[in-house]
């Protein structure tokens, strides 16, 4: 397979000057039902467009006359010291997207110091991750079933990651009606239009698609089940990976089986915060699961100060929306210890694997070295609420 067909051309790298950019230049390269999948929400997409919009509402208030010439991002989760306040997201099926798309975000996420989290729906296994990002957070879609929680929770512990991260606002499959318009499936199924989909983006049937089944031969779903991989194309597997029957009590059994940080990833409400820590919950994720699931959720920025106040001395997580160095600041201002961000280095790996990857990182962490400094502030604790201003759009 010639490596010519997954090369990043340096003009379009060279174009892109931040995450939004990176989103603009993969469109074309995609088919359109794998590019919906990603970038489409739930519904009408109303939860998708306020999680951007809301940043709108937000002013700063700079302080002036500070030496911020000893600036850092220097930011301490889970008693682990990263360079930056932000991580690599869950994603699944991201190998689908971009060859190699996961182990390709993993390593430039260790290179550049920041956590990468690994999505149960993903088609790289868990312990082959622990060989790219020894200590890598995983993210869960776990069933009620007491026998696969213990079982999920060794298999976690046993390859070596660190972090046990249950995504816990998914108990049925959301409505993507863009995905029923683009020809997505899950399970994977080939269809006429489908068929010319792939046929007019020959870059990614060859370079991903074909260069994915020459490597790993079906691609399957590795991480949802101790044991089980059903491939893309199997029954055996729907569009969601969540059980309507998981409740409180379930994630409390992961608790008491994983012994490293234990982290609730879909939180919107103060009052599930306030369950959180009483199970004994490290952290929480604030999330609307990026506007895929209820369309009509709130943002996690509309109710990130609300959460802070009950969660106590658990690690607040953020994400849905964030795209600026600016959006992160106002993230931390409203409460947040870190910022989750997915779809653009999704859609950089896709573009050009880790290289394109190394460069978005590096892309965001210079908008926020420049945003510290006109804020007036040196490191991340140093941005607090009386910074940031709600108004009128």
């Amino acid at each position: 397979m010639s490596k010519r067909l997954t090369r990043p051309r340096p003009s379009s790298l060279r174009h892109a000057l931040n995450l939004e950019d990176y989103e603009r230049l993969v469109r074309r390269r995609l088919p359109r039902s794998v590019f919906g999948y990603v970038e489409g929400g739930a519904d009408d997409g109303e939860a998708c467009r306020h999680n951007r919009e809301v940043f709108r509402s937000i002013r700063m208030i700079p302080k002036v006359l500070v030496d911020v010439s000893t600036r850092t991002q220097e930011t301490t989760l889970f008693g682990q010291t990263y360079s930056a306040p932000f991580l690599v997201a869950p994603m699944g099926a991201s190998s689908i997207v971009g060859y190699d798309a996961d182990n390709s975000m993993a390593r430039a996420a260790r290179a550049a110091r920041i956590p990468f989290v690994l999505s149960a729906n993903s088609i790289t296994p868990i312990e082959e991750m622990a060989r790219t990002y020894p200590g890598a957070w995983f993210a869960a879609y776990q069933s009620p079933d007491a026998r696969k929680i213990e079982d999920m929770c060794l298999r976690v512990a046993d390859a070596g990651l660190s972090l046990y991260m249950l995504t816990v606002d998914v108990p049925v499959a959301s409505n993507r009606e863009n995905n029923v318009r683009t020809g997505y499936t899950m399970p994977f199924r080939m269809s006429k239009r489908l068929g010319f989909d792939v046929l007019r983006h020959p870059r990614w049937a060859l370079g991903t698609m074909l260069r994915t089944m020459r490597h790993r031969g079906l691609p399957r779903i590795s991480n949802v089940d101790p044991i089980a991989r059903p491939s893309i194309f199997s029954r055996n597997i729907g569009a969601v990976t969540g059980h309507a029957g998981f409740s409180w009590r379930h994630a409390e059994q992961i608790r008491r089986c994983w012994k490293g940080p234990f982290v609730l990833k879909g939180i919107l409400s103060p009052g599930d915060a306030r369950l959180a820590r009483e199970i004994g919950a490290d952290g929480i994720v604030v999330s609307n699961h990026g506007g895929r699931q209820l369309d009509s959720a709130v943002s996690p920025v509309d109710v990130l100060q609300a959460i802070r106040a009950e969660a106590g001395t658990m690690t607040v997580l953020a994400d849905s929306g964030f795209r600026r160095g600016t959006d992160i600041l106002k993230g931390l201002a409203l409460g947040a210890d870190g910022i989750l961000i997915g779809h653009p280095f999704l859609f950089a790996a896709a573009l050009g694997g880790e290289r394109a990857v190394t460069q978005a990182i590096s892309r965001l962490k210079t908008e926020i070295d420049i945003d510290m400094a006109l804020l007036g502030v040196n490191m991340p604790e140093d941005i607090t609420e009386d910074m940031i201003l709600r108004s009128a759009f």
